[in-house]
This record gives C-alpha cells, structure tokens and sequence, in this order.
C-alpha cells in the first residue's frame, strides 16, 4: 500500500473540527435554533482542557456534555471553546480544546462527528487508574441522558448518521 504523504486523514479531521467549530460560533452569537441541541464528549486529561477538581475527579477520562437550555457564555475560538454549566447545581466553566473532542452529536437532526484521539490522549487514558470513577455522561442539569455513541471504526473523522434518534 502507498504511504499517504498528503494525510487526508488528517485534513478530513481538521475539516470536520471546522463544522463543529462553526456550529458552536453560530450559536454563541445566535443561540440554539429549533429543536437544536448538542452533546459534546471530550477527553477530560487531554491536553488544554480546564475544568475545576471536583469535576476532573469526576470524570477523569472523558466527560459528555449538553448544550441545550441551561449554558451561557459560550466562546468558540479558532482552537478551543469555553462554557458555564451547572453540575449539581454548582455553576462551572469549561474551556475545551477542539482537538480533546472525541464526539459531537444533534440528534433533534440525528447527525453526528466522531474524532479519534490523538496518541498521547489515549495514552493519559491509559495510566488513570481503573478504580477512578468512571467516566459516565455528565448532563448538566437536565432530564435528558446523552445518547449511547458508536464506535469510531476508521481514524480521522466520520460522519454518523443516528437513525436511533429518528422522532416517532
């Protein structure tokens, strides 16, 4: 097989970051139209990411969040975004790297990005400790439980469709 010296994967990736990162711009400066609403996972030890000890111990590995009613302060820069959510209560402030993304959902749309993680993201995940507290969904004061994400089989990025969320 030819060497790929072009790595397409690598531009795809940076592609889709670019949806991603438009979408949350739009609605920083717009809000959410519709029914829109976002799930964001994220490795919490990823390089960038700054989040407050309560919460890294909570989530020590990655972390899902929900951008749909309760967020403000939304700043989306050409690298990062930066939100305040309220976990338990408590409000917080989340400043995320787009490359510690490892998935971006809509499902009022049912449209969704996987990334793969960079090599020494997997490797922090690695070396946590396995009797740290598991890495569930985080839902920020909301009823609504982030859905179940598939597996990424192919590296780079891919574009899931999520029939699962069809509305009946």
């Amino acid at each position: 097989m030819a060497t790929d010296h072009i790595r397409y994967d690598v531009l795809a990736r940076d592609a889709l970051r670019g949806v991603l990162r438009q979408v949350l711009a739009d609605a920083a400066e717009h809000g959410l139209p519709g029914e829109h609403h976002f799930f964001i996972t994220f490795f919490s030890k990823a390089e960038g990411v700054k989040m407050s000890p309560r919460l890294q111990a909570q989530y020590p590995n990655e972390m899902t969040i929900v951008l749909q009613h309760q967020f403000w302060d939304l700043v989306v820069t050409d690298d990062h975004f930066e939100v305040g959510l309220a976990f338990g209560g408590i409000p917080e402030r989340l400043f995320v790297p787009f490359s510690a993304i490892k998935s971006f959902l809509d499902p009022s749309v049912e449209f969704g990005l996987q990334f793969e993680p960079d090599a020494p993201i997997e490797a922090a995940v690695a070396n946590t400790d396995s009797a740290a507290a598991p890495a569930a969904a985080a839902a920020p004061d909301t009823d609504e439980l982030p859905p179940e994400r598939p597996s990424s089989p192919s590296e780079g990025a891919e574009v899931v469709r999520l029939d699962r969320f069809r509305k009946k």
